[in-house]
């Protein structure tokens, strides 16, 4: 009798544990990207662009027959470039969430780029890792026809430092920066459903670790330690890729949404974007 309750009991648990995996494996698109489309007649509104100190450009670049990347270049309003900072955004909503942040940047001279992946914003097109890959790195070649090496800043944030590193791992620039990384996205699975093979479920993969081991370039790493996204121990492993040139800024207290309100975060920034 003890063993039938047994098997009973371990037949619910097998059960459950193969629902909730395949709801997991199926729903993982959803969990991922959180994208908002916009109409193509959609006409952005920044507030710091609407007060005149940046200026801005939408462009819509042809991938395909058929699917198109939507761009926005913010630029200073002063003529005078330093170089461009490849702005590779977070996974929810589109461009106008991330606009804010073009002011880190053009405060001292630098244009944004910044472009809607597939199905997010204006862009259009089916989403894979491979085109997200592509779509990204055709934007660093815009970048680089434009401004010499030395003059282009790779910048990521949450689910775009992935792209962020691989674009970086594929082509010369000057800096690459990630603002809130992963390991891998299996990796990052992992410390939500520690009990399931994700590195066999998982659709995307986008292995941080293996590209920034490509990048011979320098490389900083920002990340708060109260960061409840994607948790900090999950991005520290990715110090033992990192060159001792490399920087890996923990900021206390900071979490995944915050960062650009400490002080230092500010300080390294500025000091890295004044660097000739």
């Amino acid at each position: 009798m003890k063993r039938k309750k047994i098997f009973r009991w371990l037949k619910i648990i097998i059960i459950l544990y193969c629902s909730i995996g395949i709801v997991l494996y199926y729903l993982q698109e959803k969990f991922l990207f959180h994208p908002e489309k916009l109409s193509a007649a959609y006409v952005y509104h920044f507030s710091q662009i609407d007060s005149g100190k940046i200026h801005f450009e939408e462009m819509n670049i042809p991938f395909n027959n058929t699917d198109t990347v939507n761009m926005i270049k913010f630029s200073p309003a002063d003529s005078i470039r330093k170089g461009v900072v490849v702005y590779y955004h977070g996974n929810k909503e589109n461009i106008e969430r991330y606009a804010k942040f073009a002011a880190n940047f053009t405060k001292h001279g630098y244009e944004v780029w910044m472009e809607d992946y597939p199905g997010f914003g204006k862009s259009t097109g089916k989403r894979t890792e491979d085109i997200l890959y592509k779509e990204a790195l055709q934007v660093q070649k815009m970048a680089a026809s434009k401004y010499g090496k030395d003059s282009i800043i790779i910048y990521g944030k949450s689910l775009g430092t992935g792209i962020a590193a691989y674009v970086a791992s594929q082509s010369d620039n000057k800096m690459l920066v990630l603002e809130t990384p992963y390991y891998s996205i299996p990796s990052l699975f992992s410390c939500y459903a520690p009990i399931y093979p994700t590195s066999l479920m998982s659709t995307y993969k986008i292995p941080v670790y293996k590209y920034l081991s490509d990048v011979n370039y320098p490389i900083v790493i920002f990340h708060g330690s109260n960061d409840g996204v994607i948790p900090y121990r999950n991005a520290a492993r990715l110090k033992t890729v990192l060159k001792p040139t490399d920087a890996f800024i923990s900021i206390k207290d900071g979490t995944h949404h915050n960062l650009n309100d400490f002080d230092l975060m500010k300080l390294k920034l500025d000091s890295l974007l004044n660097l000739q």
